[in-house]
C-alpha cells in the first residue's frame, strides 16, 4: 500500500499535486457543506449546542466590559470631603475654597453648608424626626474637593488628602476611593469567572464536534476503507472531516455572536429603564470587532481542533491511514 501510494506521488509534478490538493479542498468543503444541509435537523442541533457554549462567556465578556464603561466614567477623579472646624462659618469656608482652587492639584471645590448638609442629611438618613429634636445644626461646612489626580493614583490622593487635613481650618478629610477598589475587585473576578467558563465551554465544544465527527467516520467507514484501499493518502481521507469540524465551529460562532446581539438588543430597554432613576443614559455596548472575530476564529479553530482530534484517533481503528 504505501509503494502505490509512492508511485501515485511520484507520477505528478509538483505543480499538478498543488493544483489537484487545492481542487479536494474546494470540494470537500462544499461537499461538507451539502452533506450538512442534507440534515438540517442534526446540523441545527449541533450548531445551537456549539453557539450556546460560546454565547454564555461571550455574554459575561460583554457585562464585564459595559461595567469597566460604566465604571470609567465614575472613576476619573475620587472625591475627597474636607470637614471643617466646628467654629468656621461659611464665609471663612468660601475663602478658604477660592484658595484650594488655585491649586494645580484640585480641579473644583465645592462649599456644602451647615444647612445643605442637614438637608441632605435628613433626605438620605431616615432620621428627620429624630433631627427635629435637635435645638442647634451639629454638623460642620464641609468642602467637596474634586482632584485633578486619577483615581488610580491612591498615594498622590492619600497624600493631597492629609495635607488638605494638616490645614489649620481642616477637621479631617475623607477620601472616597474604598468603592473604587471594591467595583475594580468586582470586575476582575468577573473576568476571571469569564475565562474559566470559556475554557470549560470551549472543551464541551471540543467534546460536541468530535462526537459528531465520529458518528460520520462510523457513517462512512466502508467507503474510508475502499479509498485507502485504492492508495489515498491518509490526509485525503482526513480532509473532508476537517471541514465537517470547521463548518460546525463557524456556524456555531455565528449563531453565538447573533445570540449575543440578541442579548444585547434586550437588555438595552431594561438598562434604559433603570438609567432613568439615575437621571442618566447609558448605551449598552456589544461584542467589539476584536472579541467578534476572536469568538467566530475560535470556534473555527475549536471546531477544527476537535475534528482533528476526533479523526486522528477514530480513523487509526478504521484503516492503516
Amino acid at each position: 500500500m504505501p509503494k502505490r501510494r509512492r508511485q501515485s506521488r511520484a507520477g505528478l509534478t509538483s505543480g499538478r499535486r498543488f493544483d489537484a490538493w487545492l481542487e479536494h479542498h474546494g470540494q470537500s468543503a462544499l461537499t461538507t457543506i451539502d452533506q450538512l444541509l442534507r440534515a438540517p435537523l442534526a446540523t441545527l442541533l449541533t450548531v445551537l449546542a456549539i453557539a450556546i457554549a460560546l454565547a454564555l462567556p461571550a455574554t459575561l465578556h460583554v457585562l464585564t466590559e459595559n461595567l469597566r464603561l460604566l465604571g470609567g466614567g465614575w472613576q476619573q477623579s475620587a472625591a475627597i470631603s474636607l470637614f471643617l472646624t466646628p467654629d468656621l462659618d461659611e464665609a471663612a469656608a468660601a475663602e478658604l475654597a477660592a484658595r484650594l482652587r488655585s491649586r494645580p492639584e484640585i480641579a473644583t471645590t465645592t462649599v456644602i453648608s451647615r444647612a445643605d448638609g442637614l438637608a441632605e442629611f435628613r433626605a438620605y438618613s431616615g432620621l428627620g424626626g429624630a433631627l427635629d429634636q435637635l435645638g442647634d445644626n451639629p454638623l460642620p461646612v464641609v468642602l467637596a474637593i474634586d482632584p485633578t489626580i486619577p483615581a488610580d493614583d491612591e498615594p498622590a490622593l492619600q497624600r493631597l488628602a492629609a495635607a488638605l487635613e494638616a490645614l489649620p481650618q481642616g477637621d479631617f478629610a475623607r477620601l472616597d476611593t474604598q468603592w473604587s477598589r471594591r467595583f475594580h475587585g468586582i470586575v476582575d473576578l468577573l473576568h476571571d469567572g469569564m475565562l474559566l467558563l470559556a475554557g470549560v465551554l470551549g472543551l464541551a465544544v471540543l467534546l460536541v464536534v468530535g462526537n459528531t465527527v465520529r458518528l460520520e467516520i462510523e457513517n462512512r467507514r466502508g467507503e474510508i476503507e475502499v479509498m485507502d484501499l485504492v492508495g489515498a493518502t491518509g490526509a485525503f481521507i482526513r480532509r473532508p472531516f476537517l471541514y465537517f469540524g470547521a463548518w460546525y465551529g463557524l456556524l456555531g460562532g455565528i449563531v453565538a455572536w447573533c445570540l449575543v446581539a440578541v442579548l444585547v438588543a434586550l437588555m438595552q430597554s431594561s438598562v434604559n429603564r433603570l438609567a432613568v432613576l439615575y437621571y442618566t443614559d447609558f448605551d449598552v455596548a456589544g461584542l467589539e470587532p476584536r472579541a467578534s472575530l476572536l469568538l467566530i476564529g475560535g470556534a473555527l479553530g475549536l471546531g477544527v481542533l476537535g475534528s482533528w482530534v476526533a479523526v486522528g484517533r477514530h480513523l487509526r481503528r478504521v484503516g492503516p491511514v
